[in-house]
C-alpha cells in the first residue's frame, strides 16, 4: 500500500488517503466509464483542466495503491494503457453515489 497510508481507526480516513484529492476520483469515473482501457492521450482529453504532470503523477499513485492497471506494450512508439484493477472496479457504487448526491445538490 501507500507510503502516505495512516494509522488510523477511521475508514474514512483510510478512504481518502487513496482517493483524496481533486482529479483522483475523476480519473477513476473516466477508467470506470467503459471495459476498454484508456490510453494516457485519451484520459488527458476526456480532462482538459488537468495537467500532463499533474495527470501522470496521479495515475502513478493510483498503481501503486491497487486502484489502477499500466500496462505497457512493446511497440514503436510505445503504447501505454491504464484500467481499473479489480479493486478500483469495487470503488464503483461509492463514485456513484457521490456522483448522485453531486448531480442533486451541485448542479
Amino acid at each position: 500500500m501507500s507510503a502516505k497510508r495512516i494509522v488510523s481507526m477511521c475508514p474514512i480516513e483510510e478512504l481518502l488517503v487513496l482517493i483524496g484529492g481533486r482529479w483522483k476520483p475523476v480519473i477513476l469515473w473516466w477508467l470506470m466509464s467503459t471495459e476498454k482501457p484508456f490510453r494516457f492521450k485519451i484520459l488527458r482529453q476526456s480532462m482538459p483542466r488537468i495537467s500532463q504532470k499533474v495527470l501522470t503523477q496521479q495515475l502513478r499513485e493510483l498503481e501503486r495503491d491497487g486502484l489502477v492497471k499500466r500496462e505497457m506494450f512493446p511497440e514503436m512508439p510505445v503504447r501505454v494503457e491504464y484500467s481499473l484493477t479489480a479493486f478500483g472496479r469495487k470503488l464503483r457504487p461509492v463514485l456513484e453515489e457521490l456522483d448522485s448526491w453531486a448531480r442533486e445538490y451541485l448542479l
